[in-house]
């Protein structure tokens, strides 16, 4: 059940007041590029998904059920516009890293940026949990993963969806996704490990 003014605003929005969708969107657009860049990693790349999530908001207004609120909805649209944009592109050769055995499960799933570091093993990553310089390296840790592995990677260690939810998305099989998933964070952990040992003591 969406609050009352929400739903009023939905009304205007469906009667075509462009006033009442800008006033849907705005609260939650910070949350909608975040989501994007997070998959696509390229500015421009963020702005034309996001573009495009919004004009599909704003033509499937009519199909919102109202079953969740209309930031979750418009969340998911964000997330298919970046996936489809993202296969369009073409995707990276995939690093195969068969070499590295698993250290970490399917629990504990995150939402945070700065959880990432949970997953390294250094004692000196828990020291870099705090400020700004820790999401800028999680980001280009992030950006030297492939495409495939990405993709998973956010949508289930940051954005917290579930294995089935990352599937059906990507149209793979679940054990794919648990091998893309797995390849990506022993990534994610050996840059951030190098991070932590290149930092001055």
């Amino acid at each position: 059940m969406i609050p009352p003014a929400e739903a009023e605003l939905l009304v205007r929005a469906r009667g075509g007041d462009p006033e009442a969708f800008r006033a849907l969107v705005e609260p939650h657009l910070g949350m909608f590029q975040a989501v994007i860049h997070r998959i696509l990693l390229d500015a421009q790349d963020t702005q034309d998904a996001l573009q495009e999530a919004l004009l599909t908001m704003h033509q499937q207004l009519a199909r919102f059920e109202e079953k969740s609120r209309f930031s979750t909805w418009g969340y998911r649209v964000c997330v298919n516009e970046a996936l489809m944009l993202r296969r369009s592109r073409g995707r990276r050769r995939e690093d195969f890293l068969e070499d590295f055995s698993p250290r970490f499960g399917d629990e504990g799933h995150h939402k945070q940026v700065e959880a990432v570091l949970d997953r390294v093993q250094e004692p000196e990553a828990y020291v870099m949990a705090e400020g700004e310089q820790v999401r800028t390296r999680v980001m280009e840790g992030l950006g030297s993963l492939s495409d495939d592995q990405r993709a998973v990677f956010v949508l289930k260690d940051l954005e917290d969806w579930s294995t089935d939810e990352i599937a059906a998305h990507l149209g793979i099989s679940r054990e794919l996704v648990r091998q893309r998933l797995h390849r990506a964070r022993v990534g994610m952990r050996g840059f951030l490990q190098r991070f932590a040992k290149g930092r001055p003591a």
